[in-house]
């Protein structure tokens, strides 16, 4: 069993190691926790070193954040194989898109549908082509 001084030892290390690969994917952290699928305030105490996640979560997060498990908890990089890394499809969206990103998650499908005429006259009006959604 893991004595406490060791725990908090390891859930600060987990927790500034989490928070330097967010800032450094230009991550806030409801872009990280939407991504994994975790409330915003418990990622937070994850980051301050007040918790530690489960494997599930972790796994998630070294996922997302592209980051080595082992680096993660403090561990010799050498000692054991990394998972393979998986596309993250929004890695390049900016931040206004994930902003808006998060409003359209809220939103009904009628509301979706008011937005989408909305974007598609928009785009049309500045002589863009909307895309076709049967190709």
């Amino acid at each position: 069993m893991m004595e406490n001084k060791d725990r908090n030892r390891l859930a600060m290390h987990l927790g500034e190691t989490l928070r330097e690969a967010r800032k450094r994917a230009e991550l806030t952290q409801v872009d990280v926790a939407e991504r994994v699928e975790l409330a915003t305030e418990v990622l937070g105490r994850i980051e301050r070193g007040n918790m530690l996640p489960s494997v599930p979560t972790l796994r998630k997060l070294c996922r997302t954040l592209h980051v080595d498990a082992n680096a993660m908890l403090g561990l010799d990089a050498e000692t054991a194989p990394s998972w393979p890394e998986e596309p993250d499809r929004e890695a390049e969206d900016l931040p206004e898109l994930r902003r808006v990103l998060r409003t359209l998650r809220r939103m009904d499908a009628a509301q979706l549908s008011v937005v989408g005429s909305t974007a598609t006259a928009l785009l049309r009006y500045s002589g863009q082509r909307p895309e076709d959604p049967s190709e």
